[in-house]
């Protein structure tokens, strides 16, 4: 039996992508009942072809796909990461749509579909499916981590150029993912191109659409850049400019609005292709309260990780004027007195100052980090 150079067997017929180890598709789920063990990292085969997650120095992730696919980084132009959770009954609905369109546009690609620790029969529907589709990858996880977690291993370990995000509920148009990956094509210039939705369908509408628009405007405000669509789950971006800022990613939907957001504050140029959105197949997994109070939360951390100095000077510039006010103001009441409360205001806002000038050091002492 040939063996890889980590002295683990090979076998077959289904191939593990993520340490160059061959299985058969039924082990995925003997293993356990979502999905297989993480791997430790090993040497990659002897042919040279570098493999997802021993580049990064991180845990590869176990994961299933056709036998004599390319495999290694870079060898695809296309990954498109769909992460399942609870799709059982229109999953394959959506994988169908994806490579009749992927495979009309003539890219190499590859279809990594994650399922996050599905509760319902998702992850056998995608074991079933996987001799039909030669594109797709599988990567079950063994416990459920949120959209973002699927979202950032999926593009660490992805084998394409260009990584397409976009949610398995039927709500985007993802007969057009071509169309995206044409534009970063054709605009070389361009890192990031988000489909900006014309409408709004998902639940909590009343309370959603005003919510998004505040947290919309927070982040032009915050960025100096026009969004039409801050958390638009359809986008396609190069994955060597996004690998810096995977680490950033939180693990729920406020994700889309982090890598938005990464790429904004360093002067990545995003563009904005706009889509119709359609009401979403099954049950939601939006949270209103939650999940607002994460894209607030979200959006004030990547410019204060970026750009500290956009949200502390103005507030400590603020605080100062308004004990300079308030001193005034006790100065001629109070016979040349200064009370409490402007020597409060003046020393809140020298903190202030003095902290927006030393984050803003370390941001500028941190490089590429």
């Amino acid at each position: 039996m040939a063996r890889l150079p980590s002295g683990r067997p090979v076998r077959s017929p289904g191939e593990v992508t993520s340490d160059g180890v061959t299985a058969p598709t039924s082990a995925l789920a003997a293993t356990s009942p979502a999905t297989s063990p993480a791997l430790p990292p090993v040497a990659p085969p002897a042919t040279g072809v570098p493999l997802a997650g021993h580049l990064s120095g991180a845990p590869a992730h176990l994961s299933v796909t056709s036998p004599g696919q390319p495999r290694g980084e870079n060898t695809l132009e296309v990954t498109v990461v769909l992460p399942c959770y609870n799709e059982q009954d229109h999953v394959l609905q959506e994988i169908e749509r994806i490579t009749v369109a992927m495979d009309a546009s003539g890219y190499s690609y590859e279809l990594l579909v994650i399922d996050d620790k599905s509760t319902d029969s998702t992850l056998q529907v995608l074991e079933q499916a996987l001799p039909k589709f030669p594109h797709m990858r599988l990567m079950p996880f063994r416990t459920n981590g949120g959209s973002g977690t699927a979202r950032r291993i999926g593009t660490r370990e992805a084998f394409g150029r260009i990584v397409v995000w976009t949610d398995a509920d039927m709500t985007y148009p993802n007969e057009r993912i071509p169309e995206f990956v044409r534009y970063l094509h054709e605009n070389p210039g361009i890192d990031q191109v988000v489909g900006a939705r014309m409408t709004e369908e998902g639940t909590h509408k009343v309370l959603r659409v005003p919510a998004k628009w505040v947290i919309r405007k927070i982040a032009e405000r915050l960025s100096s850049t026009k969004i039409p669509d801050l958390n638009s789950g359809l986008r396609a971006f190069r994955r060597d400019v996004s690998l810096p800022y995977l680490r950033l990613l939180p693990p729920g939907f406020s994700c889309v609005t982090t890598i938005t957001m990464s790429f904004l504050s360093n002067q990545h140029p995003v563009e904005y292709l706009p889509i119709d959105y359609a009401k979403r197949a099954g049950s939601s997994k939006f949270h209103f309260v939650k999940d607002a109070y994460r894209y607030i939360l979200q959006v004030l951390r990547m410019v204060m990780y970026f750009n500290p100095i956009k949200v502390l000077m103005p507030l400590a510039l603020g605080l100062l004027s308004l004990s300079f006010i308030k001193g005034i103001i006790d100065v001629i009441r109070y016979d040349f007195g200064i009370t409490t409360n402007a020597v409060l205001l003046f020393i809140s806002g020298l903190l202030i100052f003095t902290l927006a000038l030393l984050a803003d050091l370390i941001v500028r002492s941190r490089g590429e980090t």
